[in-house]
């Protein structure tokens, strides 16, 4: 059967216009955001932040469902299993990347990955011990480790969580063998290190940020490899023997596979502009959010990058869980 070059024109003609107006109606009512982690989390916080911006512009609710659970795999499969409409998105943060490194199993097909809508910030990871603890220094903490191998405790949000891995990643540049205490959340795992029982974290800056000022953490260093805005008096791991030491947790938005992609570049450029928006900016500075933004493509490039550099980590460090 033979169609004619006029007939195929009009159909690409049709199929843009198709395309134009999914991008102009939507949302077409209440987008759920879900977030797989606890509440008050990095993520949680950035993504309240980011709704209450998008609330305003959509003109629809915009509702943040904290859906946590074995490491965010719960509250990721439950997005990747909804409709492929925009109305459900998740926002999630660099534990999207550590999963697939961590887990045998997935509640998601990667054959049919979800679609990687956009880069929303970064806030970095910051070393904390108790102040009235014996390490005044990340020199410390390397020197008791290689005077007992092995024994030395640091601790998580659990096994396979971005601060397990952040740790790793600081343990393994360091060449020192540590004893990993997994707990159940942020609080749980500050808590322990301002007992002094636990010799140091990898906490986010925008968790921990409210205890460092507060005189509750002694913060030795941030992963990352310049200084934080939020905190210029913070060193960087980098600036104390380890020139190429970067790692910072990230955060971005998903939707499920096969959301149109007119949707997916609608809610990047609008992500892109709540990232200036002064006070989304402002708020994000508050806890040490620095907004970043990356079109559709580049954070899907980036996303494939992440998830190849943190399966050779957890291959060096044996993480891996059922």
């Amino acid at each position: 059967m033979k169609i004619s070059i006029k007939k195929v024109f009009w159909m690409v003609l049709g199929l843009a216009f198709c395309i134009g107006a999914q991008a102009q109606t939507y949302p077409q009512g209440p987008v759920k955001l879900v977030v797989p982690l606890t509440p008050g989390s990095g993520a949680d916080t950035a993504a309240r932040i980011v709704a209450k911006y998008l609330n305003k512009v959509w003109q629809q609710p915009v509702v943040v469902e904290n859906k946590p659970g074995a490491g965010g795999l719960i509250g990721t499969g439950a997005v990747s299993n909804a409709e492929a409409n925009g109305q459900t998105l998740l926002f999630q943060s660099v534990t999207f990347a550590t999963n697939p490194a961590t887990y045998k199993k997935l509640p998601y097909d990667l054959a049919k990955p979800m679609v990687n809508i956009a880069y929303v910030g970064d806030t970095p990871y910051v070393m904390v011990t108790s102040p009235d603890g014996p390490y005044k220094s990340i020199k410390d903490i390397i020197a008791a480790a290689k005077a007992k191998p092995g024994e030395i405790p640091f601790a998580s949000v659990g096994v396979g969580s971005s601060t397990h891995f952040a740790a790793e990643y600081f343990i393994q540049a360091a060449g020192i063998k540590m004893n990993h205490i997994p707990l159940k959340g942020g609080p749980e795992a500050i808590q322990e290190v301002m007992s002094g029982r636990i010799a140091f974290c990898m906490a986010s800056l925008s968790t921990a940020l409210g205890q460092i000022k507060g005189g509750k953490l002694l913060a030795l260093g941030v992963a990352s490899k310049n200084r934080s805005p939020a905190a210029t008096d913070i060193p960087t791991i980098a600036e104390q023997g380890f020139p190429n030491f970067d790692m910072s947790l990230w955060f971005g938005m998903w939707a499920p596979y096969g959301t149109p992609t007119a949707i997916v570049q609608k809610v990047n450029g609008d992500l892109a502009k709540a990232m200036q928006d002064p006070e989304v900016r402002e708020a994000y500075a508050k806890v040490g959010i620095e907004p970043k933004q990356m079109s559709a493509e580049e954070f899907n490039k980036f996303v494939k990058e992440e998830v190849s550099r943190y399966q050779k980590i957890a291959t060096n460090a044996q993480i891996e869980l059922q």
